[in-house]
C-alpha cells in the first residue's frame, strides 16, 4: 500500500509540473531563437543574393528547422535547432547535400544566439573551431556571421549573411 501511495504521489507531482497547454516546448527558453523563424532571402555584405532560407517550428514547437537553398545551383542544407533541457543550452545539427555536417552548442546573449563547435578536423586534417552568431536587428533583419579559427583566438569570416523577410523556396 505504501508503494502504491508513493507511486500515486509521484505521478500526481509529474502531472502538476507538466505544461497545462500540452506544449512542452512553449517555454521562454525554447522560444529564444524564434526571431529566426520565417521565410528569408539572404544577402552577402555586397548586396548579392546568397540564397533563400525557410525556418519553421516542427515537432510540437520543439525544433526550429532550417531549409537552406544557395543562390549558386546545387547546394542545399538543413539544420535542426533545439533547446536541450538537460544541458541548458541550444544545439544545432547541420547536414548538407555535400555530405558535410556541423554540430554547434551555445546560448542566447542579449539579441544574439551564439553557437560554437568543439574542435574538429577540416578537409585537410587541420583542427578548426566554428562560431556562428545570429543577431536580431531592430529593423527585423537577422545577421548570421559564421567564423572559424584554428586556436579560438584569431577568427576568420566563413559566411556573413543578412536575412531579409522574403520568398524562400
Amino acid at each position: 500500500m505504501k508503494k502504491l501511495f508513493v507511486f500515486c504521489l509521484t505521478l500526481f507531482s509529474l502531472c502538476l509540473n507538466a505544461q497545462t497547454d500540452g506544449c512542452n516546448c512553449c517555454t521562454e527558453k525554447h522560444q529564444e531563437f524564434d526571431f529566426w523563424e520565417g521565410s528569408w532571402e539572404t544577402f552577402t555584405p555586397d548586396g548579392k543574393l546568397a540564397g533563400t532560407n525557410e525556418i519553421d517550428k516542427i515537432q510540437d514547437k520543439c525544433i526550429l528547422r532550417e531549409n537552406w537553398t544557395s543562390a549558386k545551383s546545387g547546394y542545399t542544407g538543413t539544420s535542426y535547432n533545439f533547446y536541450n533541457v538537460q544541458t541548458k543550452q541550444w544545439e544545432q545539427i547541420w547536414i548538407d547535400n555535400q555530405g558535410q555536417s556541423l554540430h554547434l552548442k551555445g546560448n542566447r546573449k542579449g539579441n544574439q544566439m551564439i553557437l560554437n563547435s568543439e574542435a574538429m578536423k577540416d578537409r585537410k586534417g587541420n583542427t578548426v573551431y566554428n562560431r556562428v552568431t545570429w543577431t536580431k536587428n531592430d529593423d527585423g533583419t537577422v545577421r548570421q556571421l559564421w567564423e572559424s579559427s584554428s586556436n579560438q583566438k584569431g577568427w576568420k569570416i566563413v559566411f556573413d549573411g543578412l536575412y531579409k523577410k522574403g520568398k524562400a523556396k
